[in-house]
């Protein structure tokens, strides 16, 4: 028998589809032996992702912990808002009459207060810049500065210098800030 085109044909395709069959196969062995690693690597790969997923629970549990308190860090910011920074209408005389009590209860004498108003980055909030001169002694000053400190109203203390004067005393020039609602 002689073997014609068709039969030559017939082979080529045999051989074109087994190659391909065979490429697979040998695919198919290569990564069934690479999937069967050492053991210890095994384990050591397992009790790492064991660590990761622990690491991450614990970073979701912050996470949600922190979300739930941002209600409360809220109302505290609200009540710290009311509470602390005066109302524009009525701020700088409650400003100068609460200096000058701290001032009558340290025992410092005061040249007056000095106000200047700038605005802010935020809105509904004044910041006031306060500026005074005290005369007084070491004690005196501090107990000035212990009733800023202690007072309600909220105050930032700036700039503060403090020179001795000729009758044995000491000069004090302050600049504080105070915040206002609008």
């Amino acid at each position: 028998m002689t073997t014609g085109p068709s039969q030559n044909w017939k082979k080529w395709v045999s051989i074109a589809l087994a190659l391909p069959l065979a490429i697979d196969l040998g695919l198919a062995i290569y990564l069934w032996q690479g999937g069967h690693g050492n053991p210890r690597e095994i384990r050591a790969q397992i009790s790492r992702l064991e660590t990761q997923s622990k690491l991450l629970r614990a970073d979701v549990a912050r996470g949600q912990k922190i979300k739930d308190s941002l209600p409360e860090a809220g109302q505290d910011a609200q009540s710290f808002y009311e509470d602390s920074f005066l109302d524009s209408s009525t701020g700088y005389s409650r400003i100068e009459s609460d200096l000058g009590a701290i001032a009558a209860q340290a025992g410092v004498r005061t040249s007056g207060f000095a106000f200047k108003q700038k605005a802010t980055k935020e809105p509904g909030v004044t910041q006031i810049s306060v500026t005074t001169a005290l005369d007084a002694d070491y004690p005196a000053v501090i107990k000035f500065i212990d009733g800023i400190e202690r007072s309600k109203n909220f105050y930032l203390l700036d700039r503060m210098e403090i020179t001795s004067v000729s009758t044995g005393g000491l000069r004090l020039e302050l600049e504080l800030h105070a915040f206002f609602r609008t």
